[in-house]
């Protein structure tokens, strides 16, 4: 038994989430040991398997090419490791757009220029928002069609212009912690119904400009949120949109 770790232990070894080893648990990735109560006890091939799962989650595989890689069953691994070059090389030059806008505020300050607070946090933020930009689309690329993207590249001119980014992104956030302090609820009450009816109130700008592939490729993304929620933090947690959904489906039902 000295050679088995609880979940807790096996969290600080991998850095993983212990929402994401249940899930991998869920898709049949482990298979850790049970004790008389019900607690999870993983071994050392659990450990490794789940490190491998780590790295090839790094390099940019989904999980079912990893289950298929762990598994031992055939995949046509050269397309996928060109696809994930491609997406590394996006990145790099994401990256090094980045520097350069910090070594352009550095080269200033090295010729003597007096380089004003406002205009180096627009230079950081300029950075870190691609990178944001980055990280964001090494997720996105993985649920996607290359028409969904596309799709969300023509409609950003389709947006007002006088739409407000920051304002919507605000109330997204008011809406999913309100939505995630009332959980658990009942999907068929009132109450449920509000939340549901203020959800879709915010999400018609979306669904105003929005193909069928944006919304399928939106609906897998968050769908599969235990997959990538290790990698990126998502805008809300996976029990709001399993309770988004379950509103949705009980409205449908009646």
């Amino acid at each position: 038994m000295t050679d088995l770790m609880d979940i807790s232990a096996v969290v600080r070894a991998t850095g993983l989430t212990s929402r994401a080893l249940r899930f991998y648990e869920g898709r049949g990735l482990v298979a850790p040991l049970r004790t008389a109560s019900g607690r999870r006890m993983f071994g050392r091939s659990d450990l490794l398997r789940l490190h491998r799962i780590v790295m090839l989650k790094r390099a940019g595989f989904s999980l079912a090419q990893i289950e298929k890689l762990l598994n031992d069953r055939p995949i046509d691994l050269a397309p996928l490791l060109r696809a994930q070059i491609a997406a590394l090389d996006e990145q790099a030059e994401g990256l090094a757009q980045a520097r350069a806008h910090l070594a352009t505020a550095l080269s200033r300050i090295d010729r003597g220029e007096s380089l004003d607070a406002a205009t180096l946090c627009s230079l950081i933020r300029t950075g870190e928002t691609m990178m944001d930009q980055e990280k964001w689309k090494s997720v996105t690329d993985l649920y996607m069609s290359a028409q969904a993207e596309a799709d969300f590249a023509d409609t950003q001119t389709a947006l007002p212009a006088d739409f407000d980014q920051a304002a919507y992104g605000a109330q997204w956030s008011e809406l999913t912690t309100h939505i995630a302090a009332a959980l658990p609820l009942d999907p068929a009450s009132a109450q449920a119904r509000a939340l549901y009816d203020e959800w879709q109130r915010l999400l018609a700008p979306f669904m105003a400009v929005a193909t069928p592939a944006m919304t399928q490729g939106v609906t897998r993304l968050y769908d599969n949120i235990g997959e990538w929620e290790a990698d990126q933090a998502p805008p809300f947690s996976a029990d709001v949109w399993a309770f988004i959904t379950a509103v949705g489906n009980a409205g449908k039902a009646r």
